[in-house]
C-alpha cells in the first residue's frame, strides 16, 4: 500500500492528467482510459486512487475553485484598497491564455450544466466562489466610500462574472481577438463605468 504522501501525489498527478485529458479530448469524450494513458497507467491503476471518472472530475473541479476561489481570495486579501482588490481579482480570475487547461475543463463544466446533477453542482458552487469574492469587494469600497455604485450590488457582482466567464471562454478557446490584455481592460473599463474603478 503506498505511503499517503506517495498516495497524495498520485492523486494529483492524476487530477493533472485529467486536466490535460480533458483539455484534449473534451469532458463529453473523456473516460478513465484516456486519463491512464496520459498518466502513463493502466485504467484499474487509477481505480485505486478514485471511484470513478466522476470522482476523479470532482477532484479536478476543486482545484479549479482552490485557484478561482482560495488562491484568488489570498491574493485580493493582501491588498489593503478596494480598488487595488477589484484589479487583483479581475486580473487572477481571467485564464493565463489559449493552453491553461485548468481554466478550459471548468468551461467545459459549464457548457455539461444541465446534462447531469454532478455538472449542475460544480458549476453553481463555483459561480457562487467567483460571486462571493466580486460582491465582498464591492460591499467593502461602497462602505469606505472608494466606489460609487452606479446599479445594484448583486447585478453588478453578476456582471462581473459574467464577463469573467465570457471572455475567459474566448481566451480559452483561442480567439486571438480576445486577448487576455484585451479582456483585462475591458474589465477594467466596465468597472469604472459602474462606479467602482479597478487601479
Amino acid at each position: 500500500m503506498p505511503r499517503p504522501r506517495t498516495q497524495e501525489k498520485r492523486r494529483l498527478d492524476l487530477v493533472e492528467a485529467a486536466l490535460q485529458a480533458g483539455a484534449d479530448r473534451g469532458l463529453r469524450s473523456l473516460s478513465l482510459a484516456d486519463v491512464a494513458r496520459r498518466a502513463g497507467l493502466t485504467r484499474g491503476a487509477v481505480l485505486y486512487y478514485f471511484d470513478d471518472l466522476d470522482d476523479l472530475l470532482v477532484e479536478a473541479h476543486r482545484a479549479g475553485i482552490q485557484r478561482i476561489g482560495d488562491q484568488r481570495d489570498e491574493l485580493v486579501s493582501a491588498e489593503a484598497e478596494p480598488s487595488r482588490k477589484l484589479a487583483v481579482a479581475i486580473t487572477s480570475g481571467l485564464p493565463t491564455g489559449p493552453d491553461d487547461a485548468l481554466m478550459r475543463i471548468l468551461y467545459e463544466f459549464d457548457v455539461l450544466a444541465g446534462s447531469s446533477e454532478l455538472h449542475d453542482v460544480l458549476v453553481q458552487r463555483m459561480y457562487q466562489r467567483q460571486a462571493a469574492t466580486y460582491r465582498d469587494i464591492l460591499a467593502a469600497g461602497a462602505e469606505d466610500g472608494s466606489f460609487r455604485l452606479v446599479g445594484d450590488i448583486e447585478e453588478t457582482t453578476m456582471n462581473f462574472v459574467a464577463l469573467e466567464d465570457a471572455y475567459g471562454l474566448h481566451i480559452v478557446a483561442g480567439n486571438r481577438l480576445i486577448t487576455v490584455e484585451r479582456a483585462r481592460a475591458a474589465m477594467f473599463a466596465f468597472a469604472r463605468q459602474a462606479g467602482c474603478p479597478a487601479a
